[in-house]
């Protein structure tokens, strides 16, 4: 379809929020389409781009919206470009609301709760909900197996929870499957023999099911909302001006080529930390983001330290960076540190003097502050060129003390944003740095060199989190007015994560004030501490990418669907065994004392009866101890513990009886267990119970500590409270000196990770020595062997 002259400018505008080319073409086709898609798009305020979610949605608003409700269209674009409303669910939800509300009768709440905003359906309740419909369809699975309507199954949990998130959905479905019915066999990939149709007398039959839901191509693959190298001569933004033309920044052609062949076309991104401390959970989106662009596209990454400001900086933080992105799976191009470009910024800057962008400043930084607040120009604004390169030249040779003057960039005090009121370019800092010795005093601001260097380093997208977002304008105009190659900038959200703080000074006052136990205590949100508590780097990116690349800002991410991973991928690789973590002593009656019994226990629960590697050996003898929560005085019918005259299994062992429960003085606490164990195993008891016994007769079992981690916070975002340490969970580490454990586990390495039968995974902590072994609890289980009889 040839584009008529007038509409090219549509078309840039309708690529430009993601629809595809033949969409964007088709559309340009229909007048009416057309006008309302540009009505939307101006309304929205995304003419410089947005998502492809985004632009999705925003072209069903304008095939779709009720006529007559053009009045709440405003509102809605609000919600849909906040990610507020992020899914076509909740968008026909929204289309039905306003279609049957007049202007008068319009409530913000009633619309809200009408369209799912806020709604968070936790992975426990999705869970939950797939665990009820399995049970209801359960002869049909077991009946057709693999050749089930997945779509039908989905759209029953969908129906209940109609704003639960479809690719964890996916997930908990296509996992229950495996757990009910294992590997696919040859019959499942069989295409069933179909029946000859007969025909129907008179009625026509109208199909109902729900079509099954398909994953988007962003859900299949998040990066491909970026636009390839080769794009990059379109309008990356408009920077308004009080006094001059609106400037629209883009590469030239001739620019634009000697870039793409420096780089052979490829992709080059960068992930940029500062080194002035240890990163989080956050850091592991940004990894994911721009290392996970580069690897999908062939390209390549930089690992560049941001190390601008000479007193902040420490090799201890340098060294911890590279051994973590190394952890998390990541392959750095190249590393490189923005003090390696310490000349090319200054010969850079001078000549931004020369071109009459920046001037010497001696205002004080309460004075810049000041002034900033009330649009005025420095009184040394207007100052000379050649008066502004002298004293430039003054700063770098030591001549002007620290403190008295600085390089401010020649921007826009009148303009609506704070971010192009003069920014600094550079300041004196008589401070030897730690990468560059003492070469230098006079260092570039994080606004001055981090866009000069990604167009040195020939990034292709500079790729950063939702609050730099106002500095866009900054960083292309400096780029523009060097006459430098712009890399295409795109903004994200950050990753907030439910009952934990990840601010740098949050994080350095818990340390500081040993309020935790270190920059890796197991219950921080730092990658140090995840890694400590047992989390596994594939867990946190399989987290990050269903988190997904959203431009959503200020949405917390329940710490359950970043369980919900770590179990996922612990459940595959973590080998079973048994620990009691508060032991309650078991005797078997009717078994000599000196009778011990090599048992075996499986490693995996689908472990094969000749793969000994699959099984380890476990002791059972006269003397056994299980949790003391499983034994009580009074039985019940919902209760599968021990009680007296009650049976249970002992987990790979026999079943054994209470016969007599012995009491302490205040005749309230047992002490001990009286039983009789089945050896012919004729008894069948519901419950299961796991247990240790002694090796050998008197002796106790191996003894371990286990620290048993939980939530750090009581409240969600402890960040907003005023007195956020209060809120500090005083049961998130709660210390069991001496658990008992089979003996097997004497063997136990430093990283080791085991599920304790019951009791969640565990993992072997640094702390541990040839004499005690330390495990530190990653997460619990999401359901127990009581619950569940097996």
């Amino acid at each position: 379809m040839v584009v008529k002259e007038g509409n090219s400018e549509k078309l840039e505008l309708f690529l430009k929020i993601g629809l595809d080319e033949r969409t964007a073409r088709n559309t340009i086709a229909n007048n009416k389409v057309t006008a309302n898609l540009t009505d939307v798009i101006h309304e929205a305020a995304v003419s410089d781009g947005c998502s492809r979610t985004i632009g999705n949605l925003l072209y069903t608003v304008a095939t779709k919206f009720p006529a007559n409700a053009l009045v709440h269209r405003p509102t809605l674009l609000k919600y849909i470009v906040s990610s507020k409303i992020k899914t076509p669910a909740q968008l026909e939800a929204a289309f039905s609301f306003f279609a049957s509300t007049g202007p008068e009768n319009f409530q913000l709440k009633e619309f809200e709760k009408a369209c799912g905003v806020g709604v968070e359906v936790s992975v426990e309740e999705i869970e939950h909900t797939v665990c009820e419909v399995f049970e209801e369809n359960k002869n049909a699975i077991l009946e057709q197996r693999y050749r089930i309507n997945v779509g039908d199954l989905f759209a029953h949990v969908r129906k209940r929870h109609p704003w639960a998130d479809p690719k964890i959905v996916k997930q908990i479905i296509d996992a229950k499957l495996y757990e009910l019915l294992g590997e696919r066999t040859e019959a499942d990939n069989e295409k069933p023999v179909k029946k000859k149709k007969e025909k129907p007398v008179k009625e026509k039959i109208v199909a109902v099911d729900a079509p099954p839901v398909q994953p988007s191509e962003e859900e299949l693959n998040p990066f491909s909302i970026f636009p390839n190298p080769e794009e990059n001569f379109k309008v990356h933004t408009e920077v308004f001006f009080s006094d001059r033309p609106v400037l629209r920044c883009c590469n030239t052609k001739e620019m634009l080529e000697k870039h793409l062949k420096a780089t052979g076309g490829r992709v080059f991104t960068r992930f940029p930390p500062e080194p002035n401390g240890y990163l989080h959970i956050g850091h592991a989106k940004a990894m994911f983001v721009s290392f996970g662009l580069a690897k999908e596209r062939g390209g390549c990454c930089y690992l560049r330290y941001d190390d601008t400001n000479p007193e902040a900086e420490k090799k201890e933080y340098i060294d911890h960076i590279e051994e973590i992105v190394d952890w998390m799976g990541w392959k750095p191009f190249k590393i490189t540190y923005t003090s390696d470009y310490f000349q090319d910024l200054y010969d850079l800057a001078v000549e931004l003097i020369r071109r009459g962008h920046a001037y010497v400043d001696h205002q004080t930084p309460e004075e810049i502050k000041e002034y900033r607040e009330k649009k005025m120009n420095s009184p040394w604004r207007d100052r000379p060129i050649g008066e502004s390169l002298k004293l430039f030249d003054e700063m770098r040779q030591g001549m002007i003390e620290e403190g008295k003057a600085t390089l401010r960039m020649k921007q826009d005090m009148q303009s609506d944003n704070y971010n192009m009121y003069d920014l600094i370019a550079y300041r004196i800092k008589f401070t030897p740095h730690p990468h560059s010795g003492d070469k230098w005093c006079v260092y570039p601001s994080y606004d001055y060199a981090h866009c000069i260097v990604d167009s040195l380093e020939n990034i292709t997208h500079s790729l950063c989190t939702l609050e730099f977002e106002t500095r866009r304008a900054s960083y292309y105009w400096l780029l523009d007015a060097l006459g430098l190659y712009q890399p295409y900038v795109w903004e994200y959200s950050r990753l907030n994560v439910t009952n934990t703080v990840m601010s740098k000074r949050k994080l350095n006052r818990l340390v500081t004030e040993k309020r935790v136990d270190g920059w890796d205590d197991p219950r921080l949100m730092t990658l140090a501490g995840l890694r400590r508590r047992g989390v596994t780097s594939a867990s946190i990116n399989a987290f990050v990418r269903g988190v997904g690349i959203t431009r959503s800002d200020g949405s917390m991410i329940r710490l359950d669907r970043l369980e919900y991973h770590v179990r996922e991928e612990l459940n595959k690789t973590a080998p079973r065994t048994m620990v009691v973590l508060n032991p309650l002593k078991v005797v078997i009656t009717n078994l000599e004392a000196d009778s011990i019994m090599d048992l075996d226990a499986k490693k995996w629960p689908d472990a094969q009866t000749d793969d000994a590697s699959a099984f380890y050996k476990v002791p059972f003898s006269k003397t056994v101890y299980i949790e003391r929560s499983d034994f009580r005085m009074k039985d019940s019918k919902d209760y599968y513990g021990l009680a007296p005259g009650k049976s249970v299994l002992l987990r790979y062992a026999f079943p054994i009886k209470c016969t007599e429960a012995i009491l302490s003085d205040d005749k309230e606490t047992v002490i001990e267990i009286r039983a009789e164990y089945d050896p012919s195993k004729t008894t069948k008891p519901k419950g299961v119970l796991h247990w240790v016994a002694e090796s050998s007769h008197g002796v106790d079992p191996l003894k371990v500590e286990v620290r048993m981690f939980d939530k750090l916070f009581l409240s969600e975002n402890p960040a907003d409270l005023d007195d956020w340490l209060a809120d500090l969970n005083p049961q998130s580490k709660v210390i069991i000196p001496e658990a008992f454990a089979v003996p097997s586990l004497r063997n136990a390495a430093v990283g080791d990770r085991f599920q304790f039968e019951r009791l969640g995974y565990f993992f072997v902590d640094k702390d541990s020595s040839s004499e005690r072994l330390v495990f530190n609890r990653t997460v619990t289980l999401r359901d127990t062997y009581g619950k569940s009889g097996k």
